[in-house]
């Protein structure tokens, strides 16, 4: 796929981006207010740069490049551009934007950078620079990921409202002989005190033959009106009457199905089958053999299975045809592997490996060696699936050399790629429609889903096909968040003073070959400030399909740190929020949501009698997040009661959203703390429904409690930093309560 090639070519380059420095540096950032091909428009619609078009209805149209999922991103881009525009939010609309390189999404790119958050160096900053400069310069890159959204467009959205405004105004101060300085602009409306007005709609095509300008003044922080102020989601209503198009919703002229069985074994396929017996039932348009698919990021994740599928007038037809399909499977390279003899694999790998460096700070084995006390720990964490509510689907139509596909996708540039790859077309002959999504938590990345529907699409005659995976396939060929074990050490001085901290982890790394792992975000690169330090990773792959799960690396790396921290404040004999801030020396927005979190949950009063309080502080994708869980045990069953959840994620701009995130993470976060498990026997998955792999039920829900701290910071993510904290929080809170160290995810006290 020749963009998942420049991908994995851009971030593994950016190593060497010393000697591009020397070139560019000097060289300014390059513009993301007009794309290499004009904003096309309707003939009643003005395109005033490439992000907003106004109609002569009076409504804009904002240009979104990310993805709908339930994050709530549409409405707070979307408000980014109203508030600068002085526009009536009620006639915003939002349009999926195309391939341009200004959509791309920058941020989550940049982050993935091996700096430290803090790092404000020269080094840091000019690498950074040449990064956005090459990511500039390919289009196609506009996923949804990383939490990353809101970040990446915080700037570039703002401007191309503050660009559009001064068009507008300039068009009405140019038609009424005024000047621009005399005009106001409020709800998309321009007045001056002649009594004179005119919306945007009747200024907008005048507008649009004037000059974009580049550098129109953003609003103050006190002039914003939307901007930090609670709104309701653009698509909301769409959901509550029905009219939302999910891509299962897909329902183009002349649409067939098609079911598919899967080789239970991860990464096997189908050796030989018998379809006759199918073949002569009503509705069966064809059977189709479908290899297994590395549907990864520049070959990150392995591949799923192969299998076998039906495509059929009705999806009754297509998976009763399905039934009477006998298939003989091959078993590949997976068949032997079990999850629980995988885990003691990579503990016994930490024996004798040290892994890879990715922090380190002094002299560690020196500092443990002098230590007066040393601890140790290990910890363990299982494979993970997605389980998104909205299973993998596709729905492709390929005819006369062209395609079009109906795609739940993060990553619409990749899945074109895919599909074009697959019909062996030029990518440009291929159109994406991208729906909404019920739900992506990183799955909706890979492209595995994408590449059968387009392979059935080649058998189905110039018919489009609608690809629906069942929830048994959805659970048992995902790409998991891999297993990893991670073992700790500290040591203290004879005050009780911390000196040395090691990690190291095992499992798979998190990032496709030849770019940056970003196995210990997280834990490389965490706030506290100790002495000695190491953080390592030592890569252990398995034949087990992996990939990115809601927060990726924090997922584990907060649950290994968050828990150790708890251990060595307890072997300090310190309170943790005292150890915690004492380490946090120098922090103000840590230890200012630390405190907020303690104050808020009544640290250091007693809780109810037979509940306990524990606390883990987290900074992930540019968002610091504290929580303390307060937890019962009742007949050796962990139940979660209240959680306070304190975020600094810079301006707010939708504190709905924020809170609802924070939510969502929570609820995510716990349900895999208390429940969530992939085991896998003889290469197979035994999850296989919402029966074994349980989400957190609503008796099962705690109160949840959120504070936003008010910030002048740029924006960072909300979508996943709530999930990290969780899980070492209420582990905590169960060792506050009785004692015990729970150091196994999930949590369980038999």
């Amino acid at each position: 796929m020749p963009k998942l090639k420049r991908r994995t070519f851009i971030l593994g380059t950016l190593g060497a981006a010393g000697a591009l420095v020397v070139g560019w540096a000097a060289l300014p950032a390059r513009q993301r207010l007009v794309g290499a091909a004009p904003l096309a428009a309707a003939p009643n619609q003005a395109a005033l740069n490439g992000w907003v078009k106004v109609s002569t209805d009076d409504a804009v149209t904002v240009m979104v490049p990310h993805a709908e999922m339930g994050q709530g991103t549409h409405t707070g881009l979307a408000m980014l551009v109203a508030d600068e525009m002085d526009a009536d939010f009620s006639r915003i609309r939002v349009e999926q934007a195309s391939y341009d390189a200004i959509y791309n999404n920058q941020a989550a790119l940049l982050d993935a950078l091996p700096f430290q958050p803090d790092d404000d160096g020269y080094v840091k900053r000019m690498t950074r620079h040449v990064a956005g400069r090459i990511v500039r310069e390919f289009p196609g890159l506009a996923g949804t990921g990383g939490s990353a959204s809101i970040k990446d467009l915080w700037l570039p959205l703002r401007q191309a409202g503050a660009s559009a405004r001064a068009m507008l105004v300039a068009a009405a101060a140019a038609q009424w002989k005024v000047s621009a300085s005399e005009l106001r602009v409020e709800a998309g409306r321009i007045a001056h005190a002649s009594g004179r007005s005119a919306t945007f709609g009747e200024l907008a095509l005048a507008a649009a033959t004037l000059p974009v300008p580049y550098d129109a003044p953003l609003k103050k922080p006190s002039q914003f009106q939307l901007i930090g102020k609670p709104a309701r989601r653009i698509e909301a209503p769409s959901k509550l009457d029905g009219s939302a198009r999910f891509g299962i919703d897909a329902l183009p002229d002349g649409l067939v199905y098609a079911s598919v069985a899967m080789c239970p074994t991860l990464g096997g396929k189908a050796k030989g089958y018998d379809a006759s017996a199918a073949r002569t039932l009503p509705g069966v348009r064809a059977i189709v053999a479908l290899e297994p698919v590395a549907g990864g990021i520049g070959g990150m994740g392995g591949a799923t299975s192969g299998g076998v599928a039906v495509i059929a007038d009705t999806p009754f037809h297509a998976t009763r045809a399905l039934e009477k399909i006998a298939i003989e499977w091959e078993h590949g390279a997976a068949a032997s592997v079990d999850s629980a003899t995988l885990l003691d694999d990579l503990s016994r790998a930490l024996d004798t490996q040290a892994g890879n460096t990715h922090l380190e700070r002094g002299d560690v084995d020196a500092a443990l060696a002098a230590a007066a006390r040393r601890i140790t720990a290990e910890y363990r964490v299982p494979f993970l699936a997605h389980a998104t509510m909205e299973p993998m689907n596709c729905t492709v139509r390929f005819k006369d050399g062209k395609a079009t596909a109906w795609i739940p996708t993060q990553a619409p540039g990749f899945a074109r790629d895919a599909v074009a790859q697959t019909l062996g077309i030029d990518a440009e002959n291929v159109e994406v429609v991208q729906t909404l999504l019920g739900g992506g938590f990183g799955r909706r990345y890979f492209t595995d889903f994408v590449v059968q529907a387009a392979t059935l699409a080649r058998a189905a005659n110039g018919a489009p096909v609608q690809l629906i995976w069942s929830r048994e396939a959805d659970m048992q060929h995902d790409y998991y968040r891999p297993a990893f074990v991670c073992r700790c050490e500290a040591g203290f001085d004879a005050q009780g003073s911390l000196v040395a901290w090691k990690t190291t982890s095992a499992g798979s790394s998190m990032g496709a070959p030849a770019m940056i792992d970003m196995s210990t975000d997280g834990a490389s690169n965490q706030a506290y400030a100790f002495p000695a330090a190491r953080v390592a990773h030592l890569p252990v792959e398995t034949p087990v399909s992996v990939g990115i799960w809601r927060s990726v690396a924090h997922s584990q790396n907060a649950f290994f740190v968050e828990s150790f921290v708890d251990e060595a404040a307890h072997a300090a004999g310190q309170d943790p929020v005292a150890f915690r801030a004492s380490l946090l020396a120098g922090n103000a927005r840590h230890l200012a949501v630390l405190h907020r979190a303690a104050e808020l949950a009544g640290w250091g009063t007693p809780a109810a009698p037979g509940r306990a309080h524990g606390i883990a502080l987290h900074r992930a994708f540019g968002s610091i997040v504290a929580q303390v869980a307060e937890v019962s045990v009742d007949a050796d069953r962990i139940r979660v009661h209240r959680v306070v959840c304190v975020v600094d994620c810079g301006v707010a701009v939708n504190p709905n959203h924020v809170k609802q995130q924070m939510e969502s993470g929570i609820v995510f976060g716990l349900s895999a703390a208390l429940h969530g498990e992939i085991t896998i026997e003889n290469g197979r998955v035994k999850q296989s429904n919402f029966h074994d792999y349980a989400p957190l039920r609503m008796n099962e829900c705690p109160a949840i409690e959120t504070d936003i701290v008010a910030s002048g910071e740029a924006p960072g993510g909300v979508g996943e930093p709530g999930t990290p904290p969780i899980a070492p929080a209420v582990a905590n809170a169960v060792f506050a309560l009785t004692g015990r160290r729970l150091r196994t995810l999930p949590l369980r006290l038999t």
